[in-house]
């Protein structure tokens, strides 16, 4: 059985990673793509957040809070106060735009405040993956301070 904190890790970094994915797909059809590889990037984006994301972020935060259980101070208040704000920036606005951007883009309307909406998301998807990254720095200092020394 897969230890916890390697759970924990796993899914961290498939979080992590499918942000990323995210953003490079979405530049790339927004650039260069015709509106209906939008409007089906877009409807795409909702099946991997539902399918994806949303049940690594799930993973990330229930096994991060059983592994600090019990545990005090600034480094876990920081961890848990961060984790609240990507759980409110994803679920309050970066799920509901992704439902509404992909809606607009299967009606066709991608002009100029498709394109703000957008640039809103991916700054919000930035927010949250450095605030992850932030949470996975913690995390390894942390982890490497529990460790003993090699002799």
């Amino acid at each position: 059985m897969l230890p916890l904190s390697k759970l924990h890790a796993a899914a961290g970094g498939v979080a992590m990673a499918t942000i990323c994915g995210l953003q490079a797909t979405i530049l790339a059809h927004e650039l260069g793509g015709v509106p209906a590889d939008i409007a089906a990037m877009r409807a795409n984006i909702l099946w991997v957040v539902a399918l994806v994301l949303l049940p690594a972020m799930a993973m990330v935060g229930g096994s991060g809070s059983k592994l600090g259980q019990g545990w005090k101070g600034a480094f876990v208040a920081q961890k848990r106060a961060r984790m609240k704000r990507v759980a409110a920036l994803g679920l309050g606005l970066l799920v509901p735009l992704a439902a509404l951007l992909a809606w607009r883009a299967s009606s066709g309307h991608t002009g100029a405040d498709f394109v703000a909406l957008t640039q809103l998301e991916r700054l919000a998807a930035l927010v949250n993956l450095w605030l992850l990254g932030l949470n996975m720095r913690d995390g390894l200092a942390h982890a490497r301070a529990r460790k003993p020394a090699a002799a």
